[in-house]
């Protein structure tokens, strides 16, 4: 009995992790994307680029925009867990390989905030493309 249970417990763990990273399997559109710093002024860019989430944990992500005459592209391949409403993108070189919180989840949209320890917070709102 106490191994039925056991089993049981363990499907169940694993569907909920199932169900939570399926939402996310697709392209997403970053339709908007934050940085605030306290006291400077906020940065706000629209339709910066795409992430694309794989099922195998990997994705691609295709971010251009320009900030103060700064030229900024990220095209590095990642790999990406979910647990609950964090999701840890895993990169090289990339100012979005961190901890996000999502803070919205919905089927179509999804708005995830992030801190660098030093004050900044960046916040993205994603619209799901495919």
């Amino acid at each position: 009995m106490k191994k039925v249970k056991l089993v049981l417990v363990a499907v169940l763990v694993v569907t909920l992790f199932m169900s939570c990273s399926q939402a996310l399997i697709g392209t997403w559109k970053v339709q908007k994307y934050e940085n605030t710093i306290p006291g400077e002024q906020l940065v706000t860019l629209n339709n910066i680029g795409t992430f694309s989430f794989n099922r195998d944990g990997t994705g691609e992500k295709d971010i251009s925009y320009t900030v103060f005459d700064f030229n900024r592209t990220d095209n590095n391949p990642f790999n990406w867990t979910i647990y609950e409403n964090y999701i840890s993108i895993i990169s090289d070189s990339s100012e979005f390989a961190k901890t996000w919180i999502r803070t919205e989840n919905k089927k179509d949209y999804q708005y995830w905030k992030s801190t660098d320890g030093e004050n900044r917070v960046q916040a993205l709102e994603l619209k799901k493309v495919k």
